[in-house]
């Protein structure tokens, strides 16, 4: 058996074969190597190594590799090949691998790519991209095995290996009637466990779960999710199947969704491209936006505490006061964040529901009594050993000490309350809940524990 190398192992040897010509031996070890594998290597390759390599793939793996590559470096291949080339690669790619290639080049190279298709394949291509990216139609592939009910095990087993080797999957193949109406769905473990001459009518599953074309891609990938399928058939308005979607491309639905998901919970416009490959300028403006709202939003807490200048001032040794807001502003941010971060991802997850509002509001009042009742007993011992005694500041007094605990608590209960209300609400009104994230709350919940300390002093120092 071949020595299996890793992504950095494969580079090395491969830069050493080339370099001393034994291209033999090079395509020897690349028969034996992952495509993945192999396309995170040619990205390191110089454009005349990365040409050298891909022209000893076969056909198949060649294909393979292309759509794991960076499209940055399709592009390059692209340019490089031959028309030949470039067509004995369309011809080995799956559908939707192909119009998901096209929507990452520029025009003169789609134009290419189209020119080189076969006539029915371009006219399929076209049919794709008519569906919006994010719908079930745009990541769907119209590659798949169709059963008429009528068919006999054999039969089905026959079609099945006359035109399996293009599609997609083989492993779940679908009924439809003359017209392309979904009717049911049979595995081929069911048909292997089932007589040769039985039919496929009488051993589908006609209770099929599906999507429509215009479904949202992140609902189908979800419902593959829940479903643990390995495909999803996919049906127009007249409920003819026009596709699939297969589990590898929901596994790269949820990826690009919790990317956004994180990019927005931290205060970033989002972005389709790889860190590294986005632009100085192009960061900065996906990043500024939201800085400059939270800027100008926090200039609030600066305006809170100005109003309170007077009444600070009146309270003997007041101004220590102010050394405990930074405390305060970050726990109460802290503690909201995790109750939002909870929620949002519980709500992408569809563990939880609007109709749930009431139920996880009170869930997180009870933990926000123990957290914020917890925070204050240590805090309050805190504030007297280390603050009082141990750093000799005389002016911290118990009743200080008490006003800091006090809206600790209520911080706490107040952060934990609006960061799981928020993101529920923005979905009820149809926002992205990961917009009511971190940087969002944090400035609404420090404005909030501002008001909160300053009316407990005033009430109590006062």
């Amino acid at each position: 058996m071949e020595e299996m190398l890793d992504e950095q192992g494969l580079l090395l040897k491969t830069e050493d074969l080339i370099e001393s010509k034994k291209f033999t031996e090079l395509s020897e070890m690349l028969k034996v190597s992952n495509s993945a594998d192999i396309a995170a290597m040619l990205d390191e390759l110089s454009v005349e190594n990365m040409l050298i390599v891909f022209r000893l793939l076969s056909k198949s793996s060649a294909a393979e590799v292309f759509v794991e590559m960076d499209s940055d470096k399709q592009q390059i291949l692209i340019q490089a090949f031959s028309d030949r080339e470039l067509k004995a690669v369309i011809d080995e790619l799956y559908l939707d691998d192909t119009v998901d290639i096209i929507d990452e080049m520029p025009a003169n190279v789609v134009k290419r790519i189209i020119r080189q298709a076969s006539p029915d394949t371009r006219k399929m291509i076209n049919e794709l991209l008519k569906y919006p990216d994010d719908s079930a139609g745009g990541i769907m592939t119209p590659e798949f095995v169709d059963l008429r009910q009528s068919m006999t095990v054999e039969q089905a087993f026959d079609k099945i290996r006359r035109t399996g080797v293009d599609k997609e999957t083989i492993y779940t193949c679908y009924v439809t009637d003359d017209n392309k109406h979904l009717l049911g769905v049979v595995t081929v473990l069911e048909m292997l466990l089932a007589e040769k001459s039985a039919v496929i009518g009488d051993i589908m599953q006609d209770n099929v779960i599906y999507c429509h074309t215009t479904e949202d891609k992140e609902e189908v990938a979800a419902k593959i999710s829940k479903y643990d399928f390995m495909a999803i058939p996919v049906v127009d308005s007249e409920y003819r199947l026009v596709g699939i979607v297969t589990f590898d491309d929901a596994i790269d639905v949820l990826e690009e969704e919790t990317t956004e998901d994180m990019e927005k919970m931290a205060a970033i416009l989002p972005t389709d491209k790889p860190y590294l490959k986005t632009g100085v300028f192009q960061t900065f403006f996906k990043r500024i936006p939201w800085l400059l709202l939270l800027m100008i939003s926090a200039t609030f807490t600066g305006s809170i505490i100005t109003s309170f200048e007077g009444s600070i001032n009146a309270i003997a040794g007041g101004i220590v006061l102010t050394a405990f807001i930074p405390m305060l502003m970050d726990t109460g941010g802290n503690a909201g964040s995790q109750s939002s971060t909870t929620v949002i991802r519980s709500l992408a997850l569809d563990d939880i529901k609007f109709a749930d509002f009431f139920r996880v509001i009170f869930k997180e009042f009870r933990v926000a009594i123990l957290c914020g009742v917890s925070l204050a007993v240590c805090s309050f011992f805190k504030i007297l050993l280390v603050d009082r005694m141990l750093l000799g500041n005389p002016n911290i007094t118990v009743m200080m000490d008490i006003t800091v605990c006090l809206t600790l608590v209520i911080t706490v209960i107040l952060s934990k309350l609006i960061g799981a209300s928020l993101p529920l609400l923005a979905k009820k009104i149809g926002f992205d809940p990961a917009v009511m994230a971190s940087p969002f709350i944090t400035t609404i919940v420090d404005a909030v524990s501002l008001l909160v300390y300053f009316r407990i002093a005033v009430w109590l120092l006062i």
